[in-house]
């Protein structure tokens, strides 16, 4: 890990988005909440929120943070879900990575939770694909 101890605390924000490319049957499935393991929007929204709380646990030389605010949105597209997670906290480092992983797995709960409706006849998903995890704004306030 970085030493980071000398540095000041201040704010810090970070947002992060991608989205994942779904059929558009799919799509309609989570619209109309139609998806037999529930609402997508929701449950990736609160794995968002876990999955920013929990970054230092998952990567091993990210500093265990006290995060202050975490705001998942999740919305869809003609043929994508796209989320987009902003995290907040009063700390010594960044907050890049925890949205960032905010984002990649509620992505990834999309994917487990719409699976069923995206594989094609050999149990693979041709059309589904995780795209674009940017990281669009970072900032420090002093």
């Amino acid at each position: 890990m970085v030493d980071v101890s000398l540095k000041e605390e201040v704010q810090r924000v970070a947002t992060a988005r991608g989205c994942i490319r779904l059929s558009r049957d799919t799509i309609e499935k989570i619209v109309n909440k139609k998806i037999e393991k529930g609402d997508v929007i929701t449950v990736s929204q609160v794995v968002a929120i876990e999955g920013a709380k929990k970054t230092s646990m998952l990567l091993p030389f990210c500093h265990p943070i006290r995060i202050d605010h975490v705001e998942p949105r999740v919305w869809t597209d003609d043929d994508r879900v796209c989320v987009e997670v902003t995290v907040k906290a009063r700390e010594r480092t960044g907050v890049e990575m925890e949205a960032l992983t905010a984002v990649a797995i509620a992505l990834l709960n999309i994917w487990d939770m719409v699976k069923k409706y995206e594989k094609d006849s050999w149990g693979l998903y041709p059309n589904t694909a995780i795209e674009n995890i940017v990281v669009t704004n970072k900032q420090k306030i002093e």
